[in-house]
């Protein structure tokens, strides 16, 4: 996996509230455009149901780090974009939903998460990006 390390306990800082404030990688980047909850036919899932919109924003991200050869292991940071940040808990339940039964203990990648007056389409909630470590390829540097 060329996830090295996650760092989530660091002196002079609290401890992260389920992300890393760091992940260390090796090999190759990705960086993953942001996905919204629409289905295969472009369409608004989830309208007015951030739970639901997440999750399918999700499933959308999960699909493009697959055609990477990734997986969630692979995940070193996502970018949320939300309307209401005060609703940050289920984008977090959702996640963790989600990212658990793949990740098991190791913690969730890093993660930034930024309130917006508006995103794509004027019936989503959120968009998910993600930077991802391609197993198996040599970095450059």
């Amino acid at each position: 996996m060329p996830a090295q390390e996650r760092l989530t306990e660091l002196p002079g800082l609290p401890t992260t509230p389920g992300y890393a404030h760091a992940v260390t990688v090796t090999g190759t980047l990705a960086f993953v455009s942001g996905q919204v909850a629409v289905d295969a036919q472009g369409c608004a899932v989830g309208v007015d149901d951030l739970a639901a919109q997440t999750r399918q924003a999700l499933s959308n991200l999960h699909h493009v780090i697959r055609n990477l050869g990734a997986d969630w292991s692979d995940v070193i940071k996502f970018t949320w974009f939300v309307l209401d940040a005060s609703e940050v808990q289920t984008i977090r339940d959702v996640r963790d939903e989600i990212l658990r039964p793949a990740l098991g203990e190791v913690p969730n990648p890093a993660s930034t998460l930024v309130q917006v007056a508006a995103l794509f389409g004027p019936d989503f909630l959120v968009e998910v990006e993600a930077v991802v470590a391609i197993p198996g390829e040599a970095s450059d540097v």
